[in-house]
């Protein structure tokens, strides 16, 4: 069975991203991104929400927009906070290290 993981940041320009690229290609994964601001490379919608398996916010407030925006269409899913702060380039060492850390688990389970 394919684990379907939307990662989901700010602007969808960072760290999002980066988790989509490392987790992309592990097998018995597919993974999307997506931001919650309005300005995002891609703004999240309910389809990518009904997509999912597994929901993995990099901050608090990402968990809130998220029950905020689209509350009955979480019910069921698994939404991880990793508290991963915006301070990071596109796929830095430090920050993929994090995610694979942080991920990872998440996966095997």
């Amino acid at each position: 069975m394919t684990l379907r993981v939307l990662f989901v940041c700010s602007r969808n320009r960072l760290r999002s991203p980066t988790a989509e690229a490392v987790f992309a290609g592990v097998p018995g994964v597919e993974a999307d991104s997506a931001g919650v601001a309005s300005d995002a490379e891609t703004v999240l919608d309910v389809a990518q929400v009904d997509w999912a398996d597994l929901i993995v916010v990099m901050e608090r407030r990402h968990k809130a927009v998220l029950a905020r925006r689209f509350g009955a269409g979480l019910k069921g899913k698994r939404v991880v906070c990793l508290d991963i702060p915006d301070r990071y380039d596109y796929m830095q060492p430090e920050l993929v290290a994090l995610l694979e850390q942080k991920v990872g688990p998440l996966l095997a389970g």
